[in-house]
């Protein structure tokens, strides 16, 4: 493998590909990936505002069996490996889309894997809120709607960015793992080449790329959320 890494004509064809494939890679692979964050956060925060104010004590209490059957959704979507999720949601990307393969087919599955995950991030970042807070503006006679919107959330904005950094660096992982079925960007070209071809100078290249641009997200994410927080003004 690491023999013939390097060799003139493995050095040639990575420079074909990096020249007339990975630049529509490195696209498709942002497009879905910023995509699919954004519809799993309109899923994903929600339920997790769900989680922490329909609890017995929370602000908009909630019955006790709703609680309990979302909670199960939510793990069990959660616990399915990602791979075997996208075989099983075949049928709604076929559905939604009108194809199970190529790069929009991705978004579904990604989709559904991650906003499970969103909502238990939105869930950690609400409970950091400080108690005494929401005690405060109950006993102004805030409804729970104004808590939810004027003051957990927004009390909890620098965690729900780190959060939501983490859940797009995730999302990334995934889209890569969706070339194995067909998805686009740098995750088909690390398959179809590195793996299927042995060419390893483009997988390698394809994991550099990826790697890169989960620095970029984090990095981004990281600013956004440090200039929120005021506590550090």
């Amino acid at each position: 493998m690491f023999s013939n890494l390097f060799t003139p004509q493995a050095v040639e064809e990575a420079l074909l590909i990096l020249k007339t494939q990975i630049p529509l890679a490195i696209w498709e692979t942002v497009y879905v990936t910023v995509l699919s964050t954004a519809f799993a956060i309109v899923l994903g925060l929600p339920l997790g505002v769900l989680l922490v104010v329909g609890e017995k004590n929370g602000v908009l209490p909630l019955p006790k069996g709703l609680m309990h059957a979302l909670g199960v959704v939510i793990n069990l979507l959660r616990s399915i490996p990602f791979l075997i999720l996208m075989i099983m949601v075949f049928p709604l990307t076929r559905l939604i889309v009108g194809t199970t393969v190529g790069t929009v087919a991705s978004i579904v599955p990604l989709v559904i894997a991650a906003f499970p995950f969103v909502a238990r991030l939105v869930e950690s970042s609400l409970r950091e809120v400080n108690p005494n807070i929401i005690e405060a503006a109950q006993s102004m006679g805030a409804t729970p709607l104004q808590i939810i919107c004027k003051v957990m959330i927004p009390e909890s904005i620098p965690s729900l960015i780190s959060n939501a950094t983490i859940a797009i660096t995730t999302i990334l992982g995934y889209s890569a793992m969706s070339g194995i079925i067909g998805g686009g960007g740098l995750g088909k070209i690390a398959i179809n080449y590195g793996y299927y071809r042995y060419k390893f100078l483009v997988m390698l290249i394809a994991v550099i790329l990826l790697i890169l641009l989960v620095q970029i997200f984090q990095s981004v994410g990281t600013r956004i959320a440090v200039k929120s927080d005021k506590r550090l003004k």
